[in-house]
Formats: C-alpha cells, sequence, structure tokens
C-alpha cells in the first residue's frame, strides 16, 4: 500500500474519531452548564474546553467571554476552527475521497451525507433542532461510519490503518477528558468536601456518561461516584471500549499484525506495559496530573514514530 494511501485512511479514522469526542465533550458540558452553580463558574466550565493558551488566544479573537451560544458556535460551526466539528467531518471526507479506490461506495456515501448536512447547518438551525439533539446527530453519524466500515471493508492493510487512527484519537481525548479534572485529584483525605460534593458528584457522572461508561461504573463498583475509581475504569479497566488500557491494546494488535519488529510496535507494547503495572494508589500518590500529561506524552510521540514507520514522515 502506498504511504500517501495508509496515512489518508489514518487520518480519516482519526477526524471522524475526533468529530464524534468533540460531540461527546459538548455535551457533557452543555449538560453541566445547566446545573445551578456559584456566579461565574459556568464561564470557567467552558474555558476549561481550552487547555492550551493557543487555543484559548484563538477563540478569545473573535468572541469576548466564554458562554454556551459562542463556545458551540465555535466549536461545532466554525470552518476557520481547525478543530470544529465541522472541520473534522470536511477533513474525513477529504481524505476518504482520496482513497475511494480502497474504500467502499457505502463509507462514501455515509460520509458525503453528513458533510452536506453539517455544511448547510447554521446556529439557528442547531437551536431549533436542540443542543443536545444535534450533538446525539453528530454521535449516530459517526456510529453510522465505523458500522459501515466495519461492515464493509475488506480485513486488510487498509482496515488495519483505519483501526489504528480510531483507538490512538480514541485514547489520547480520554485522557484529555481526565486531565481537564486532575486538578480536583487529592492524594489522600476525603474525596470531596461538603460544599462540593453534590457537584462533584454530577460532574464526575457527566465525565462518565459522555464515554458511556456509566452503567458499566455501577455494574462493577456499585457505590456512589468515586473520582478515584473514576479514574482507575478510564484508564487500566480493559473492558471499557474507551478506556486507555482497551484502546491501546488494540493499537498493539494492529501494529504486531503490520509490522512485529517495528519501532512503533516497541514502544506500543513499553505503553501497554505502563499501565499493565500501574496501581490507583500508587499513581495517586506520585500525582495524577504528572501520569496523564506523561502518558498523554507517550501516546504523541507513538502516532509520530506510527508516521515515520508507516507514512514515511521524517
Amino acid at each position: 500500500m502506498l504511504s500517501s494511501t495508509a496515512e489518508n485512511l489514518f487520518w480519516m479514522a482519526r477526524y471522524m474519531e475526533r468529530s464524534e469526542n468533540t460531540a461527546r465533550l459538548l455535551t457533557g458540558l452543555y449538560h453541566m452548564s445547566l446545573l445551578p452553580a456559584r456566579r461565574g463558574a459556568q464561564a470557567g466550565l467552558w474555558e476549561g474546553l481550552f487547555q492550551s493558551e493557543a487555543e484559548r488566544n484563538a477563540y478569545l479573537a473573535k468572541y469576548d467571554a466564554f458562554k454556551t451560544d459562542p463556545v458551540l458556535t465555535y466549536m461545532v460551526l466554525d470552518r476557520e476552527n481547525p478543530s470544529s466539528i465541522r472541520s473534522c467531518v470536511w477533513s474525513a471526507r477529504e481524505n476518504v475521497r482520496a482513497t475511494r479506490h480502497v474504500l467502499t461506495t457505502d463509507m462514501w456515501e455515509t460520509i458525503n451525507s453528513t458533510w452536506l448536512d453539517i455544511a448547510k447547518t447554521t446556529y439557528a438551525d442547531m437551536q431549533d433542532m436542540g443542543h443536545h439533539e444535534f450533538l446525539e446527530w453528530i454521535k449516530v453519524r459517526s456510529h453510522l461510519f465505523r458500522g459501515v466500515a466495519h461492515g464493509t471493508m475488506r480485513r486488510g492493510e487498509a482496515f488495519e490503518f483505519w483501526r489504528m487512527g480510531v483507538f490512538i484519537e480514541r485514547a489520547e481525548n480520554t485522557i484529555r477528558l481526565l486531565a481537564a479534572r486532575a486538578h480536583t485529584f487529592k492524594p489522600t483525605g476525603p474525596i470531596s468536601r461538603e460544599d462540593t460534593a453534590t457537584l462533584d458528584y454530577y460532574q464526575w457522572g457527566t465525565l462518565l456518561r459522555s464515554v458511556n461508561a456509566y452503567k458499566a461504573y455501577r455494574e462493577i463498583y456499585k457505590s456512589q461516584i468515586d473520582p478515584r475509581r473514576v479514574v482507575e475504569l478510564l484508564t487500566l479497566n480493559e473492558e471499557i471500549p474507551r478506556s486507555v488500557m482497551a484502546c491501546v491494546e488494540e493499537i498493539c494488535q494492529v501494529l504486531e499484525g503490520l509490522r512485529p519488529r517495528s519501532r512503533c510496535f516497541e514502544q506500543s507494547r513499553d505503553l501497554l506495559n505502563r499501565l499493565q503495572s500501574a496501581r490507583i494508589e500508587r499513581v495517586y500518590r506520585t500525582g495524577m496530573a504528572r501520569f496523564l500529561e506523561d502518558y498523554r506524552a507517550g501516546l504523541h510521540d507513538l502516532s509520530l514514530q506510527i508516521q515515520k514507520d508507516f507514512l514515511m514522515i521524517q
């Protein structure tokens, strides 16, 4: 397979997965913004969406405050924001178009119809439909595309590069979600203060629902929501499809099948070993924020190494 084709497949998967992850994140934040909170908390909630100074500055160049309507407009429909859902779907479609010779007609028709619908959507349309309903529609279109890929693609190198893009993007997103709340983790003492316990419950519950893990949490822990258990579930539990462990295991399987002696396969095995040997109590003692940042950097390095090994990028 040509490296350019592999690259298009890899990024096609990442952009489509990113659009769904953004929809999931915005859904959670939107519901949290509706909860009663102290003055100024809502602005802090939306500002937390922008984790780097560059992202915040790009947003503030267009809007003067972090409020629901402008943030949703910027993150869903802004054509100049490369991270918006609209931009991600457009980028995914462009990558599908460039690789139509190795993909099925159903995949092209699915992504093309999604793009045509979102390209003509305005913020007024989104309000008419309902914010929650519109973001759910994005998720459904991503599910449909993934289902069509699974149901129609031949199991070969093209399919494996698509899988690899999905799971790298998904693992990075789960870490990003947890890192956004890393400042609230406490190595010892009570989990929540009495005056913030209710808000913590709803916020961590919303985070679990945003990755479809709320029901699994209840089944496994059978207790009230504990931030430490949430982190354990979403990083170290291999049974949760969006946990970091589950995603890294999938990446290892793909790389072992494609090129078991490559540098990127060694890196993926190292990342998996680090997770398998980790214990949540030890992670808390050494610092959750540092653990998440180190692991996010490891995934980023793995993504770069994959591009060097397979996509001819130096």
